[in-house]
């Protein structure tokens, strides 16, 4: 488990009975959270400046619900303080703590995110046998890691990140969850500008890396769809000789990828080139879909509980890292039956026997044209409600043009169609 000497030591490469008593550096840190509501007994408390509050207005409130430590940028006065920000002119040694029953100690630095992010960094290097696969991609990261860390859950004991944890706080905030218990993490990495999904495997250091599909996802604040592609490959260039970098065979660009890394390439989609494909692809509206997988060796009949027809990708991601990690077609396959894995098309039962589909959750051209192709394999009377897609940038008129085009056929075919 994380103590509070590997996080000292993380923070300033020196031995953390330095700076405080010998049994002080073996107080246990249970979690890490950004939001005191959110303490528990023995976590770490890492108060963050952000645009509307300031963590640290809440680090008594944190201490109050249990928490150890905080990770602050400034002293909180009642509460011991180790100061380690440059120039603090600690002494050789420093007790803190006094022996008190409750360890309320705050932890002074210079920025808490880079702290906070050299903290895990430290600790994903003490755990040794963790294997750590990465996802990015600009649609059905979530989703994926969801499937990939059910899949390798009937393996072996799996931490993944919490709902969009995928950026520099978030990671590093699952990442320190982890213990040596865990065999796999599986990290959703997120992008907005290059570079940002480098640093995330420079605190990861994933074996595995799956890229999921490249679109014009964040394209406004990204700058050109060619800064998104490589941004998204940082992963595969990240991957040691010995990983695997997991491609989308249908995606020209992601495909490129292969010639950036080190690693083992191991493809997959519905090109029976691929590593891994799948053909006669069926949706069974909300039961599923059911297709046939194939590797260079056999063949297998699949049923999953994943809505529309475009994500038997999704499937195809989690089965490929189940592959390439040892698993066996049947933990791969208990794995894809999980029921909480469809994450972006969720379906509500509303009013008069009537289901809604929501793909609300940072629609895209691509998610939002899945989305129309599943409502009309359904039976009824079919209503859109479409709304605007959000940093498309220099892509935005194209991309609505293309949810239109996809749009009026759909109309045109369905007598009970209505379109808002």
């Amino acid at each position: 488990m994380l103590t509070l000497g590997i996080l000292i030591e993380a923070l300033t490469g020196r031995v953390a009975t330095a700076y405080t008593h010998n049994a002080l550096t073996r107080q246990v840190l249970t979690d890490a959270v950004i939001d005191s509501r959110l303490a528990i007994p023995g976590c770490l408390f890492v108060a963050l400046r952000g645009e509307r509050t300031d963590g640290h207005e809440f680090v008594a409130d944190a201490f109050e619900r249990g928490a150890a430590v905080a990770l602050v940028e400034r002293e909180i006065p009642g509460f011991a303080t180790l100061d380690l920000r440059p120039g603090a002119g600690l002494p050789a040694t420093q007790p803190v703590g006094g022996g008190r029953a409750t360890l309320h100690l705050c932890v002074c630095v210079q920025d808490s995110p880079k702290a906070l992010q050299a903290a895990a960094r430290h600790w994903r290097r003490q755990l040794e046998g963790l294997r750590v696969i990465g996802i990015t991609g600009s649609v059905g990261k979530s989703t994926t890691k969801e499937l990939v860390a059910s899949v390798l859950a009937s393996h072996a004991p799996t931490l993944s990140s919490e709902s969009s944890f995928n950026n520099e706080i978030g990671l590093p905030l699952t990442l320190l969850k982890a213990t040596r218990a865990h065999r796999y993490a599986v990290l959703e990495m997120g992008f907005y500008v290059p570079g940002d999904v480098g640093l995330l495997c420079d605190i990861a250091r994933p074996h595995v890396g799956v890229v999921t599909m490249i679109g014009p996802v964040h394209l406004e604040r990204a700058g050109s769809l060619e800064a998104i592609v490589k941004g998204k490959a940082e992963l595969v260039e990240a991957l040691p000789e010995d990983g695997v970098a997991v491609l989308n065979a249908d995606d020209e660009r992601v495909m490129a990828m292969r010639r950036q890394t080190r690693a083992r390439v191991f493809t997959y989609g519905l090109d029976p080139q691929a590593d891994l494909w799948a053909s006669d692809v069926k949706s069974l509206g909300l039961e599923g879909m059911h297709f046939q997988v194939h590797t260079r060796r056999e063949t297998l009949h699949l049923r999953v509980p994943l809505l529309g027809q475009h994500s038997v990708h999704t499937a195809l991601r989690a089965a490929a890292v189940g592959l390439v990690e040892g698993l066996t077609w049947q933990e791969i396959l208990d794995g894809l039956q999980a029921p909480s894995t469809q994450l972006r098309l969720m379906t509500v039962t509303g009013p008069n026997n009537s289901l809604i589909i929501d793909d609300t959750y940072n629609a895209s051209p691509d998610s939002m044209i899945a989305a129309l192709n599943l409502l009309v394999e359904i039976e009824g009377r079919h209503i859109a409600v479409l709304g605007d897609m959000l940093e498309l940038g220099e892509f935005e008129e194209r991309g609505h043009r293309m949810v239109g085009a996809r749009a009026a056929p759909c109309s045109s075919r369905c007598a009970k169609a209505t379109w808002c």
